[in-house]
């Protein structure tokens, strides 16, 4: 009896002291955590200055966006137009709104302020001049160690930009022949360009220029009967590669031996630069 005494006189004591104890918050009755706001300094638009909040920062450009054309003066393709726009893309917020008119060589770009500066002036950096070089290609033949002749072709090629130069005939080739009865024959013919071809791309480099070249020389040999037609035999020498070229010394690309003779003629080619 006495125990039972005692038991109910705890369970009395626990009662009361959890009814003075005030309950801990819980997630459905915890207090909100106070709004924290996102502005910016007085007299500012700089929406960078947000991040890293989004939502703000998102806010914030569309608030103060604005739209400006930003011309391209010195790119001569649309690839190279199209390789400043990824650049842009890739090194600022891709939430920017950028589109490149081909037709103009312009990039419009909209965004707020500061933002337009820096864009504007990363453009302005890429947009570069090209510089310009003269390319002074020379053959000189020989024959068992006398020289027989020297010949030299010129061509300017903008930076990254491909030249051709070819001096040559047209050799009319016979493709085929038709005649409808009682009428002459009709022949279809096609042309081949022979004699000299030189195509060129340069490209600088901290200590010169990386020249990428393909010099190709053509000529008429005897000939041949081909199921009753004489056609020609094309005789042709390729040299084709890229070099590391300094500016201002002759740079050799390759010497060719002259089939069915003792001639032999250096390929050599000097770069300078003009602009």
């Amino acid at each position: 009896m006495k125990t039972s005494l005692t038991l109910a006189a705890l369970t009395l004591a626990l009662a009361a002291h959890a009814q003075s104890t005030p309950p801990a918050d819980t997630p459905d009755t915890a207090k909100p955590a106070a709004h924290q706001t996102f502005e910016l300094p007085a007299g500012s638009t700089d929406c960078s200055k947000l991040l890293p909040a989004r939502a703000a920062y998102s806010d914030c450009i569309t608030k103060y966006a604005q739209s400006r054309i930003i011309p391209l003066t010195q790119v001569t393709s649309q690839n190279e137009a199209n390789e400043i726009l990824v650049a842009v893309r890739n090194m600022f917020d891709p939430s920017i709104k950028i589109f490149l008119v081909p037709s103009q060589n312009i990039i419009s770009v909209s965004t707020y302020p500061e933002e337009l500066n820096r864009i504007e002036a990363y453009i302005h950096a890429l947009d570069r001049p090209h510089k310009l070089y003269r390319l002074t290609f020379t053959l000189a033949e020989t024959d068992g160690g006398k020289q027989l002749g020297v010949e030299h072709y010129s061509l300017v090629a903008a930076e990254g930009q491909r030249a051709t130069l070819k001096q040559g005939d047209k050799v009319p080739i016979a493709t085929g022949s038709s005649a409808a009865d009682g009428s002459a024959a009709n022949t279809q013919f096609t042309y081949l360009d022979v004699g000299m071809n030189f195509d060129a791309t340069p490209t600088s480099t901290a200590n010169g220029v990386s020249l990428k070249t393909k010099v190709e020389q053509s000529s008429v040999g005897p000939s041949t009967t081909i199921a009753g037609i004489a056609e020609p035999v094309v005789r042709q020498t390729v040299l084709e590669g890229v070099s590391a070229a300094t500016l201002g010394k002759p740079l050799m690309l390759g010497s060719v031996d002259v089939p069915n003779s003792t001639r032999h003629i250096d390929i050599d080619v000097l770069v300078e630069q003009i602009k």
